[in-house]
């Protein structure tokens, strides 16, 4: 159990800290088309993600305790949805326990919900972005712009970034269950 949590929390690191890179990096390009001032586009590419990087990561939480709650119904759904997500069931004993198919807790990936989720990260991302650009230039019109800029382009990665990482975890569990089923008929 212990390692599973960490391997939890390693994998939540990994996550955030390849948001932040992705992050850090577009930042500075954008600042730098906008300004083409390198010492502005260099403050704000490095403030402007470490400020939204801590932003990323409570949004992110937010959303998997909403994705969470739509799921959950009685304390036996919350004592299941808490182990398939730490991945100690499976989705194959969530089929032996239920006694059909198609019952799985792993979180939801529709269409609406990434699409939410995607907006909601917008939303807050030009916030922060405007408020960072003018903390640094004191130009309303630099913070607007990029504030407006920097978090299109920055929506466009995190989506990619997101599907990304929904995809590698997928492909993981697919081999985990793969390797268990193996494990299983032996």
């Amino acid at each position: 159990m212990v390692r599973i949590l960490i391997n939890t929390a390693r994998q939540l690191a990994l996550k955030i800290a390849s948001y932040g890179v992705m992050h850090l990096i577009v930042a500075i390009l954008v600042a730098f088309a906008l300004t083409r001032d390198w010492r502005l586009a260099l403050a704000v590419g490095v403030v402007e993600p470490i400020v939204q990087t801590v932003a990323y990561s409570i949004h992110d939480r937010v959303w998997h305790r909403v994705e969470r709650r739509k799921m959950l119904s009685g304390v036996e759904e919350t004592a299941e949805a808490f182990t398939a997500r730490l991945e100690v069931m499976d989705a194959h004993e969530q089929n032996r326990a239920h006694n059909h198919h198609g019952h799985s807790h792993a979180l939801p990936r529709n269409l609406k919900q990434v699409a939410l989720k995607t907006v909601t990260y917008g939303l807050m991302h030009f916030t922060v972005a405007v408020l960072v650009a003018f903390a640094l230039t004191r130009d309303i019109r630099i913070a607007l712009a990029i504030g407006t800029i920097e978090p299109l382009v920055q929506t466009v990665f995190f989506t990619l970034h997101d599907r990304i990482w929904t995809r590698a975890e997928a492909r993981k569990a697919a081999r985990r269950a793969a390797s268990q089923a193996d494990g299983a008929s032996a």
